[in-house]
């Protein structure tokens, strides 16, 4: 019987962790030397065993294992190899590492399917670099804003179309990497849980059942800049504490929609020409609104904006929204979760079904195609920090259940093979 290699596994993570390591976590920034050294890697090793492998105008890995009938559509599986600043080892990583060891399970056990089997590795799933993320998913399925895009800029003020060139992509040509609908039969995500539900409830696997989208607004706002020892308080226009007062507000607006699991971060604040002996006269702030009810991430919203309009008012400021951007939540496919949760039962691996308040690679390629996403849990529910960690075993179990997934939909081509694996 063939079966996945646990201590190949733990190998390889260890080897890919190594790139971009630092000593305050993770730097493996999307189109960095360091993301395209990691893909390279997975690159190398598949080839090592006979695939194929492509880079598309996006700068998504695409590796192929062919089926006994290729023209049929793929089962696709993937995650991604970019970082937050500082980020972990287990983020994204994992579902890569499970799509590149079902690959040397099937080769090493000779084993063939009907349908061809891909692994998809995403590029810049974070949004750390540019404030965009899901930038690889969104160009398959043809979701790029070109105009908007072109114009981001990381804190090192290059154009996401200047590092494309410093990375042999070309972003006029982003279109190219667009999948038609007949090339692919179904998506599989396997991730990290990136909170703490799986371990509370003391489950192995996650199914996720649908991911809340961000709503996500920029603020300026204007206050005036003035000596801190000669203006009397209450002829002051504090920028920074109109923000303060904005952000309380951003949490209260969230707690009353907490029966709805939405939540709201306020992630940046800049008080900008800052000194101790100045009153504050212009700060930004950007904020986070995410659920999988969209009445109730827009109820958060009008929340705030009353509040902006209260903050003018009483502080004698001017508050602005620089831009704003919405996604929509997306749900499961039901028969996928269907089937997950059988593997699940006849393995007695104990699962749960849940909603993911993380975006994912996978909400977008649901947009197109029948898509899944498993959660293994974080132990703490830590994620996006150096002390991020999950348990081999919970990695294990995971790329399990995703292995059987993928050979229930790619179908084995002799119903022996089936059994033994």
């Amino acid at each position: 019987m063939v079966i996945l290699n646990r201590a190949r596994i733990v190998k390889t993570l260890d080897k890919v962790n190594q790139i971009g390591l630092t000593e305050s976590g993770i730097n493996r920034l999307a189109y960095t030397v360091e993301d395209k050294e990691a893909k390279y890697f997975i690159r190398e090793q598949c080839e090592l065993i006979g695939l194929q492998a492509k880079e598309d105008a996006a700068g998504n890995l695409i590796v192929r294992r062919p089926g006994l009938n290729d023209s049929l559509p793929a089962v696709a599986v993937g995650s991604h190899l970019d970082t937050v600043y500082g980020g972990g080892k287990y983020d994204g990583t994992i579902g890569v590492l499970a799509g590149l060891e079902i690959f040397r399970m099937l080769e090493e056990g000779e084993i063939k399917t009907l349908h061809p089997i891909e692994l998809i590795v995403f590029a810049c799933e974070e949004s750390s670099r540019f404030n965009f993320s899901t930038l690889g998913s969104k160009a398959i399925i043809g979701a790029i804003d070109k105009d908007y895009v072109k114009q981001l800029k990381d804190k090192n003020n290059y154009t996401v179309p200047e590092v494309f060139e410093k990375q042999s992509l070309n972003f006029d040509h982003i279109e190219h990497a667009v999948r038609k609908e007949s090339e692919l039969k179904v998506f599989l995500e396997l991730h990290i849980e990136q909170g703490s539900q799986l371990v509370t409830y003391k489950k192995t696997i996650g199914i996720v059942t649908g991911i809340a989208a961000p709503l996500r607004v920029a603020l300026t706002i204007v206050g005036k800049r003035a000596h801190s020892g000669t203006t009397s308080m209450e002829n002051r226009q504090d920028a920074f504490l109109a923000a303060a007062e904005i952000a309380l507000k951003v949490e209260d607006a969230a707690i009353e929609e907490a029966k709805f699991g939405t939540v709201a971060t306020v992630g940046v604040v800049d008080v900008l020409s800052s000194a101790m002996n100045v009153i504050p006269g212009k700060a930004n702030l950007k904020i986070d609104i995410r659920s999988t009810d969209v009445s109730s991430r827009n109820r958060v919203l009008e929340k705030i904006k009353a509040e902006l309009k209260r903050v003018e008012k009483s502080r004698k400021v001017k508050v602005g929204i620089e831009w704003m951007t919405e996604e929509e939540p997306v749900h499961m496919d039901q028969k996928v979760i269907k089937e997950i949760s059988s593997i699940c039962e006849k393995n007695n691996i104990p699962y749960m079904f849940m909603a993911s308040g993380a975006g994912h690679d996978a909400m977008y390629m649901a947009k197109r195609w029948p898509a899944a996403l498993i959660f293994v849990p974080s132990v703490n529910g830590i994620s996006h920090h150096p002390d991020e960690f999950t348990e081999i075993d919970d990695i294990v179990n995971g790329m399990k259940v995703l292995k059987e997934l993928v050979l229930s939909y790619a179908i084995l081509a002799d119903e022996n093979v089936r059994r033994e694996a």
